[in-house]
């Protein structure tokens, strides 16, 4: 022992024990350091820390891609999006704009004595003639060059955002998208390093920890770690997420999932007394999945603390102790409340929201599922990308199809990152590429692509939903129609607040005036000039039946519709918004004021205001977000209008009223994450509740009275 001792502090806190046998040649060497580097090659290790775990500090950031796991590459296929195209007919997509028309030519030149031939469509070129084509030769600049001609010119805001549309993430080639720096890799658990384990899902880091392979002495050491790692994970479980990765990035989160990781932070957190506010936390959420949002505010609520939950989902109305309605309607009509009391007196109340939670009032189901579900078809095939299990999706066109599943089974990986990504390209609508698939089919039997969305209808406030639906144009030209106006000679574009003419040039037709202020958020206060009205003194002389514009754009919906009542270009749009339910929304309602729901059901008027338009795919990813049950009714009635009018609909949903009404399911699952990505069954209605293994058949049961 003092040999030993003395050799480590002689050496530095370095010793070299040998154990000697009988042959030299099975001498046993054993070398001990407080260093942290390798005996052989005398590489060293930084000391480790926190921070040299963490992406997101220059200690521990990957040096090539500065923690962000991937960098920016010019993408061939951005490049050259239709390969069936000659290098003639302009494969090279950039190229075929005005101003770089310089490089096409060259190429053209150089590629004859390059013995490149330049009518032969570019997928049916050889591999060394496209390496050739873009890193380029002593006859023609290439395409690489190109691009390095104008990063030369990054400085203008134009070639940046141009520069942007043809390139692509690519892993790190020296991190493989793990983001850390090679040192931090070096440090390993089990043979796991930090980012192996961030990329497990939750219930397989649970039984990893469970059983990690520690010395007893180090499981002693690490005791308290493992119990805090084990109670956070288990929290991710108790709401559901054991199918989610610790890397998994934030933007990529659905707003319930995004609800849920909070939920299981304030599960963590063990307070009482505490008042919660929840918005909504069903977003998202499978009918299974509401069940365990609902036990686990029941158990927030047990341990002495207040929880408010702003909801539609029946499962979390049942399970509430007080339910407080506000009412009776929508936007002007409502306001008010119309019920607030125990959940035994809300059962008995004659109010909207009572009678759909008993069952009293329904969503009727059409007399007759569509027999269209047959053929033809769109077929999807081989779709492998995120948790997908080369799955192959059939969807009966002119018809409502539901796309289900809980939570992280795969519904928006396969049709809005796979389906819609490579229709969009199809199209040539987006050049974003599709999560990886197989082929395609019956892509002949449908003429265009709509994705809607519950994006905001404009960022501007002047944006609003006149203008977004061009009714707004019709009102001008009936206010231009009116005896002032013929008199003084105005014509409809002088009653827009978009261009000088009848508007208020103080606040150019916003109605309010910008105060920027220095050290604090720059205040919006109402024009002195024009009062917040938005026009001049002599524009609002002009009236119709009484109201002038600014009247009309302060009127709702509903309102509208009976003054216009006998001009049919004006009603006609009004009532197609009556009929979504947003007959409570002012006609000149800003678009930044509008919620995800609103917006997404303003999209759907525009498509039905727009014409008789046919052969459409319309994708929804849940559209009944934010809707009361009347709310619903409302919008599956348009949806109909929409296949009735030989159009194809395809909606991401979990609510159980859509799913009875449509045509056609595919239910995905069973599970989220790995233990999902496949189809558990298709069908109508009828025949998806008679699958076992469907959670949504189970669900689906009960709301068909079955």
């Amino acid at each position: 022992s003092d040999s030993v001792e003395m050799a480590w502090r002689e050496g530095n806190e370095s010793v070299m024990v040998v154990i000697f046998r009988n042959h030299p040649d099975s001498h046993r060497i054993l070398r001990f350091s407080s260093s942290h580097a390798c005996d052989e090659c005398e590489i060293v290790l930084p000391e480790p820390s926190p921070l040299l775990f963490s992406f997101n500090h220059p200690v521990g950031a990957c040096t090539e891609c500065k923690g962000f796991g991937n960098i920016l590459k010019y993408d061939e296929e951005r490049v050259v999006p239709d390969k069936h195209l000659s290098l003639s007919a302009g494969a090279i997509e950039p190229w075929e704009k005005y101003a770089y028309r310089w490089w096409k030519r060259q190429l053209i030149a150089g590629a004859k004595k390059a013995d490149i031939d330049v009518r032969t469509p570019y997928e049916r070129l050889p591999e060394e003639d496209r390496l050739t084509i873009f890193k380029g030769t002593s006859h023609f600049y290439g395409v690489d060059d190109f691009f390095e001609d104008l990063e030369t010119k990054r400085y203008k805001l134009h070639v940046r955002v141009f520069l942007s549309r043809y390139r692509t993430p690519f892993p790190c080639p020296i991190c493989m998208g793990k983001r850390l720096r090679r040192e931090a890799l070096a440090y390993r658990i089990s043979g796991y390093d930090i980012a192996d384990l961030c990329d497990m899902p939750v219930s397989q880091l649970v039984r990893f920890f469970k059983d990690v392979d520690l010395s007893p002495f180090q499981r002693d050491i690490a005791k308290e770690i493992l119990r805090q790692i084990g109670l956070k994970l288990s929290f991710f479980q108790q709401v559901g997420l054991d199918y989610l990765t610790l890397s998994r990035q934030g933007k990529t989160l659905s707003g319930g999932e995004y609800q849920r990781i909070n939920l299981s932070n304030q599960l963590g957190s063990c307070l009482t007394g505490t008042l919660y506010v929840l918005d909504e936390p069903t977003v998202g959420l499978h009918a299974r999945d509401t069940e365990r949002i609902a036990r686990i505010l029941s158990k927030l609520s047990e341990t002495g603390n207040t929880i408010i939950v702003v909801e539609h989902d029946k499962g979390i109305i049942k399970s509430a102790n007080w339910v407080v309605e506000l009412g009776p309607g929508g936007g002007r009509q409502g306001g008010k409340i119309v019920f607030t009391g125990p959940m035994e007196e809300f059962v008995k109340a004659d109010t909207l929201t009572s009678r759909f939670v008993r069952g009293i009032e329904r969503i009727q189901r059409p007399t007759a599922i569509r027999q269209k579900v047959k053929s033809p078809s769109l077929t999807l095939r081989g779709a492998t990308g995120n948790n997908l299990k080369n799955v192959t999706l059939n969807i009966p066109l002119n018809s409502l199809t539901a796309i289900t599943g809980v939570s992280g089974s795969g519904k928006s990986s396969l049709i809005v990152d796979t389906l819609y990504k490579a229709l969009a390209k199809h199209f040539a609508l987006e050049q974003a590429s599709p999560l990886p698939y197989g082929s395609m089919g019956g892509v002949e039997f449908i003429k265009g692509l709509r994705l809607i969305d519950q994006a905001p209808i404009g960022r501007s406030p002047r944006s609003n939903p006149a203008t977004y639906l061009k009714v707004f144009d019709s009102i001008r030209k009936l206010f231009s129609e009116q005896p002032e106006s013929k008199a003084r000679g105005h014509g409809p574009g002088f009653f827009s607040f978009n261009v000088p003419g009848g508007r208020c040039e103080t606040c150019k037709g916003e109605g309010y005036q910008k105060l920027e202020m220095y050290f604090f958020e720059d205040i919006y206060v109402t024009c002195e000039e024009c009062n917040g009205k938005r026009y001049r003194i002599d524009t609002l002389k002009v009236t119709y039946d009484g109201k002038t514009i600014d009247d009309v754009l302060n009127m709702t919906v509903d309102d509208c519709a009976a003054l216009f009542a006998d001009i049919p270009a004006i009603k006609n749009v009004l009532t197609l918004m009556k009929d979504v339910g947003l007959g409570y929304l002012r006609l000149g309602q800003s678009a930044t004021t509008l919620s995800g729901g609103e917006a997404q059901r303003l999209k759907i008027c525009s498509e039905l205001s727009s014409g008789k338009r046919k052969d459409i795919l319309y994708i929804l990813d849940e559209p009944t977000v934010g809707l009361h049950f009347r709310d619903v009714d409302m919008l599956i009635h348009v949806l109909r209008k929409l296949v009735d009018a030989g159009n194809t609909v395809v909606v991401i949903e979990h609510n159980l009223d859509v799913m009875a009404v449509s045509d056609w399911i595919v239910d995905l699952g069973p599970e989220g994450g790995e233990e999902g990505g496949r189809i558990v069954s298709e069908g109508t209605p009828d025949e998806i509740i008679k699958v076992s293994e469907s959670y949504t058949g189970r669900y689906l049961k009960s709301a068909l009275n079955h």
